[in-house]
This record gives C-alpha cells, sequence and structure tokens, in this order.
C-alpha cells in the first residue's frame, strides 16, 4: 500500500523574514505546519544570528528550490574591527584581539577594490560543507580542522553604509556560495586588524528584489484565521523561473510533453532552459531545447495536463 501523504496539495513560494534566533530548519518546520503542507523546503540557510529573506518552497514549488540556491543575494553585514573568532561570528570565541586604527577614506576605497569582482574565497570550517561525509562542522566543533580549497565566487557590489570605531557596517550584493562571515575575516586581514561578524541580515535574493517578506509573527496570526489567509501570500511557483525565456504549447505539445516526450515548438529559443505553459496557460514546468531543437521535459509539475 501506498502511504498516506500528509498534508495539503498546497504549492508556492512564501518570502519570510526569517527572524534572529531561529534555524533555517526550525522556521521552516513551523511554515510546513502552519500551512499544513505535505512539502517544504528553504532554499539557502540562514544562521541563527541571521536575519532576512528565506524563500521557503511548499509543494511541488520544491523541485524548482535549486535554482534559488543558485540566485545572487543580498546582504547587509556588521563588521567588529579587531577581533577574530573561532567561528568568524559573534558565536564563537575570541581568539585574536589587535589594535583597530582610523582607516582613511583611500585605505577604505582600496579595500573594496580588493574585494570586488571575482575572488577566490575558502570555505570556513564551520559550515555546512562536507569532508568525507562529515559536516564540517561538526570536525571543527571536536577542534578539527581540515584543508579547504579556494572557491570562486564574485562580488558584484560591496559598499560602506557605516564606519565607527571599531564597528563597520556593509551591503555585500555576491553571487552563490559566498560566505560573508570569511568576508568579514578577510576584509580584518586585510586592514591588518582582524574582524568578525556581529550581525548579518539577508536583504533580497534575485528575482524577489521588489516582493515584500512575511515575518513568522504575522504568518502564526493568519494561521489563526485559517488556511485561506495563509495561501494569498503565496507567490506562485514559477517566480522561482523568471530569468528563464517563457514559451506557450498548444494542445498537442501540452499533452505529448506531459508525458514524457519530446516536441517541436514553431520560434521556440535556439538553446537553454525554458519555463513551459500549456495553451490554457498553465504552468507545466521546465524544458530543455534539445540540439535538434526539440524541447524536452526536464522538470514537470504533476499537475501539469
Amino acid at each position: 500500500m501506498a502511504r498516506r501523504k500528509k498534508g495539503r496539495d498546497i504549492s508556492g513560494i512564501l518570502l519570510l523574514d526569517k527572524p534572529l534566533g531561529f534555524s533555517s530548519n526550525g522556521v521552516l518546520q513551523r511554515v510546513k505546519r502552519l500551512f499544513n503542507a505535505n512539502k517544504a523546503g528553504h532554499t539557502g540557510a540562514l544562521d541563527p544570528l541571521a536575519s532576512g529573506m528565506l524563500p521557503i518552497c511548499l509543494g511541488e514549488a520544491t523541485k524548482f528550490s535549486g535554482y534559488l540556491l543558485d540566485a545572487n543575494k543580498c546582504y547587509v553585514a556588521t563588521c567588529k574591527l579587531g577581533e577574530t573568532t573561532t567561528t568568524g561570528d559573534a558565536e564563537g570565541e575570541v581568539v585574536q584581539q589587535r589594535p583597530v586604527a582610523v582607516y582613511d577614506t583611500q585605505v577604505m576605497a582600496q579595500m573594496i577594490e580588493r574585494f570586488s569582482g571575482e575572488i577566490e574565497q575558502v570555505p570556513p570550517m564551520y559550515s555546512a560543507l562536507k569532508h568525507k561525509g562529515q559536516p564540517l562542522y561538526k570536525l571543527a566543533r571536536k577542534g578539527e580542522e581540515v584543508e579547504r580549497k579556494p572557491r570562486c565566487i564574485t562580488i558584484y557590489n560591496l559598499e560602506i553604509l557605516r564606519y565607527e570605531g571599531d564597528e563597520l557596517d556593509i551591503r555585500v550584493h555576491s553571487s552563490k556560495g559566498t560566505y560573508i562571515r570569511t568576508l568579514a575575516e578577510d576584509i580584518g586581514e586585510f586592514l591588518g586588524c582582524g574582524a568578525h561578524l556581529t550581525a548579518l541580515h539577508r536583504e533580497w535574493v534575485a528575482g524577489y528584489k521588489e516582493f515584500p517578506m512575511v515575518s513568522l509573527e504575522l504568518v502564526e496570526q493568519l494561521a489563526e484565521q485559517g488556511l485561506n489567509q495563509l495561501d494569498t501570500h503565496l507567490l506562485p511557483m514559477e517566480t522561482a523561473l523568471k530569468n528563464f525565456p517563457q514559451v506557450e504549447l498548444d494542445a498537442d505539445a501540452s499533452f505529448y510533453i506531459c508525458r514524457g516526450q519530446q516536441v517541436l515548438v514553431a520560434n521556440s529559443p535556439g538553446s537553454g532552459l525554458l519555463r513551459l505553459y500549456s495553451h490554457k496557460k498553465a504552468f507545466l514546468g521546465l524544458g530543455e531545447v534539445q540540439s535538434d531543437g526539440r524541447i524536452a521535459p526536464k522538470r514537470l509539475v504533476s499537475s501539469a495536463e
């Protein structure tokens, strides 16, 4: 016998403003329960000490969460100059203290130039990356350290918002895989005083910059009024794929692609991934253009016609 699903077949994306003090998985499970959803996943964890935009995918939207994981993101961070910690943030123990000089605009301009564009970054030990199947943070808690290869990331924009004494506020628009804790540490080393992260807020995830976030408190309040009130705050799942061209299929093409077959569509793009819609304007999922110009299904939603 097939296992009965627990929860509703509700699909969409909630732009949660994650509060401080909660793990990303903790708020994910709470949102899933409040929506009574049968499936849920988040798109890029925020540490308990971080707040801000955490897109939560419900139901069929989880099929496309990886595209949000790969999206550019923008953060506002506070760096405490003069102190380095075991974890690179305020949760760790202070391991070194150094005097903080008064850095003039020229030094700060040099710092911005140094950390702009494509740069290499060594992932921190306190991260979820794995070494021989073990998350690095578990090894770090045992006092172990393993070699990590530098990774290429891109800082599209680095801006100083405030610099007072031993505190430096920055706004960072960066590519996927960027560790803001590591950036804070690297900035501290560039300035010669060391630094660690004391606050982090994710302002937006690419594709959702203009969309308002919903607080966990509001989600809990709406849940008391009924599921219909909650559902009005869900964005369509295809908003995660806005960067891909849209193609509308006729009735025959819709029928065949939903059964796993490739179809030929006039005037479709010559390559890449596509958002597929039926002749009835229903979102079907993702397709991919093949070398012969036909479109093959890549990731379809179960509600596809």
